[in-house]
């Protein structure tokens, strides 16, 4: 691991280390007032698992961590909105939250995954790199995450590839930012520009949580690069996985207790672990 990602993978940590811990919640309401976090999950590179870890650590959060919970698809291919079941609107009109002519609770649905509501996605949002950028507000995101807030516990964004004026405004909101990284060098290399690209222009940014995904223990180039970085969580390829398009439900719901659900599982708690040391 490089300084630089070391540097930012322990910011924000504690003495117990990138230990992976299970923690039981046994789905609990919280009575108290709501302390929400922003949690993205973003990668530079396409094809990551990006999305079936936004679906999974939302589902998790609800389930079995006991927090009101909200997933937000800001990928124009809404993806996750499909896998939690959203059927598309005639009208598409998930760009109208940027515009501030509807607000995003507006927007919002229930999914049949307890306690896990639904922002979705759809085509237009395939414009919102230059809405952004013409509006000239490098917090709109931020301030729309802010209106809602008060509503929920968590709140997970599923963001589209790349270095762009969304991802941008995700790292200015973020309360943590976690990148999937398939174990070989070109997803290696996207994190490395992503590492690069926080530490010139997003000072005080948001601490980083790398995550191996699609991981195949068969194959060399897969061990080699998990044992150059073990703290680092990791995701099996699954059929399980695999499987969540056609149940249009998280793992969790359907296979909590497969390889894959329990390594969501854990990934949920560490998570929690590394939010609990976020300041407000």
């Amino acid at each position: 691991m490089s300084a630089a990602l070391a540097e930012l993978f322990h910011k924000g940590k504690g003495d117990e280390g990138a230990n992976i811990d299970i923690f039981v919640h046994k789905g609990e309401q919280q009575q108290m007032a709501r302390d929400s976090k922003l949690v993205a999950i973003y990668s530079l590179k396409g094809g990551v698992g990006k999305t079936t870890l936004s679906v999974n650590l939302a589902a998790e959060s609800a389930l079995r961590r006991g927090k009101k919970t909200l997933l937000w698809d800001l990928d124009p291919q809404s993806a996750a909105s499909f896998i939690l079941g959203h059927e598309p609107e005639k009208k598409a009109r998930a760009r109208s939250v940027f515009e501030r002519d509807v607000s995003p609770d507006k927007l919002v649905q229930k999914t049949a995954v307890p306690g896990l509501d639904l922002l979705p996605a759809d085509i237009s949002l395939r414009g919102l790199d230059g809405l952004l950028a013409s509006l000239g507000k490098k917090k709109r995101l931020a301030k729309l995450v802010e209106s809602i807030s008060d509503q929920y516990d968590r709140i997970f964004l599923d963001c589209p590839p790349g270095l762009t004026e969304t991802s941008e405004q995700m790292m200015r909101a973020a309360d943590i930012i976690i990148v999937p990284v398939i174990p070989s060098p070109l997803s290696q290399r996207a994190l490395d520009d992503v590492v690069a690209h926080l530490k010139e222009y997003h000072k005080g940014h948001a601490p980083l949580l790398p995550v191996f995904s699609m991981v195949d223990r068969r194959r060399n180039l897969h061990v080699t690069a998990m044992s150059a970085n073990p703290d680092w969580p990791r995701i099996p390829m699954a059929s399980a996985v695999e499987q969540m398009a056609v149940h249009r439900s998280p793992v969790g719901v359907f296979a909590h207790r497969s390889p894959a659900g329990e390594a969501f599982h854990m990934l949920s708690g560490a998570i929690e672990r590394k939010l609990s040391k976020v300041k407000d």
